[in-house]
């Protein structure tokens, strides 16, 4: 339990409007000067725990002291990276671009935590603390089953992405939302950078995985797969679709048998449908790798194959109706298309879409095994035999979606792509 610091209280009040850093020292005066929260918690002194185990920034999970029920969570953006720390300067005003994307997807679907309070000055972001969830990733790992995911990010996609996108929303509007997104050229750089550039290449920010350098060293010099990623770096680049979260994956869902909550969205831009689509795609991927691997039957991993499948064919399945009941867009002027044209659109549009998610999962998956930012589920594997193989699966699997991507036609072959 931590006494308020009537002097830091004081000095937070005067500076109200300019940026501090938070921490265990400060935080308890800096949320009682927010009348809202302090009602929150009854003015009651507080319990802080850092709990942040991500790569960008700090976590605060704070109770009050009197009634353990009172709970939220206080994120808040540092100047630098997290994970490597003051010595990598990262802008701030990430966290805008978070506040702004959470509050915007909590329009459009009921799986966003509730948010309390939002400063974009102090890069602040204060919101529900999802006691009774779990980090998707951890639960996977323990091979967890969760029945209504499929059906809650389904509809989470399909709304997130039609409705933001210029299959719905008039001109004027997606410019305006283009607009307000525009500034997180940093953490696109980040992506552009980690995702689709170093680790294909000799770097110092990739892991060090001597055993795989004989992978690395084919990928370096792999013509035909360097090509194609370069294709998808610049559809990543050019391509507006649609505000995308930026970094949809299992570690960004916070989960439990009946609900299932997107959070972490500081990565937000408008970008290629298909982005948000392939970073989920490559997670449960992985985590199939992980399971394929470790475990002595393939129940689990077989459910995640089916989770992928379900996964696509409700997003496909809401996003058409979505779009067939929208008369009229930035795209579709009403009396343009009989509905022989707009199908024939639709199947076109929707196979495009499915194939970029499968390229975009194909760099997900080998960034994550080469690039600075591994999963828990590969390297979190204690044997180093059983490690090294996850890790060289993941990679055969990556390079084949990058590589035939394009030539997908539905999701029986994406699952033979995996399985082969």
């Amino acid at each position: 339990m931590l006494k308020i610091d009537i002097i830091t209280l004081l000095y937070l009040m005067e500076k109200s409007m300019s940026y501090t850093i938070l921490d265990a020292l400060n935080l308890e005066a800096y949320l009682f000067s927010l009348p809202k929260i302090k009602a929150f918690f009854n003015a009651d002194s507080l319990i802080i725990d850092e709990i942040g185990d991500g790569n960008l920034n700090f976590v605060f999970l704070v109770t009050s002291n009197s009634d353990a029920s009172r709970q939220l969570i206080i994120k808040q953006a540092v100047p630098y990276l997290r994970c490597v720390g003051e010595s990598y300067p990262l802008s701030k005003e990430r966290m805008t671009y978070e506040i702004r994307s959470l509050e915007h997807f909590a329009t459009l679907s009921p799986h966003i935590p509730k948010i309390y309070y939002s400063d974009e000055e102090m890069s602040v972001l204060i919101m529900e603390y999802l006691s009774s969830h779990i980090i998707m990733r951890k639960g996977m790992i323990e091979s967890i089953e969760y029945p209504k995911f499929s059906e809650h990010i389904s509809s989470y996609l399909a709304h997130s992405l039609f409705k933001t996108s210029s299959l719905y929303l008039s001109s004027s509007d997606k410019r305006t939302l283009i607009s307000q997104f525009i500034g997180n050229s940093e953490l696109c750089k980040l992506t552009e950078d980690f995702v689709f550039t170093a680790p294909f290449m000799e770097d110092e920010t990739n892991a060090e995985l001597p055993e795989l350098s004989d992978i690395a060293q084919r990928i370096a010099n792999d013509v035909e797969l360097k090509t194609k990623i370069l294709d998808l770096k610049y559809k990543f680049m050019n391509q507006s679709d649609a505000l995308l979260h930026g970094d949809l994956h299992t570690g960004s869902i916070m989960i439990n048998q009946d609900e299932t909550y997107v959070i972490d969205s500081e990565f937000a831009f408008v970008g290629p449908m298909g982005f948000d689509l392939g970073a989920l795609i490559a997670n449960l991927v992985m985590s199939w790798v992980s399971h394929t691997v470790q475990d002595n039957d393939s129940r689990y991993s077989d459910l995640i194959l089916d989770t992928i499948n379900s996964v696509w064919q409700l997003f496909n399945e809401k996003f058409l109706t979505l779009w067939n009941e929208t008369k009229e867009s930035a795209l579709l002027t009403k009396g343009f298309a009989n509905d022989e044209i707009l199908q024939t659109y639709q199947e076109q549009y929707m196979q495009t879409l499915l194939q970029e998610s499968i390229g975009f999962a194909g760099c997900k998956i080998i960034r994550r095994q080469f690039g600075i930012a591994g999963v828990e589920d590969i390297r979190g594997i204690k044997d180093d035999a059983l490690r090294e193989k996850a890790n060289r699966l993941a990679i055969e699997v990556g390079e084949r979606f990058i590589k035939r991507y394009h030539t997908v036609m539905n999701t029986d072959e994406l699952m033979k792509l995996i399985k082969d």
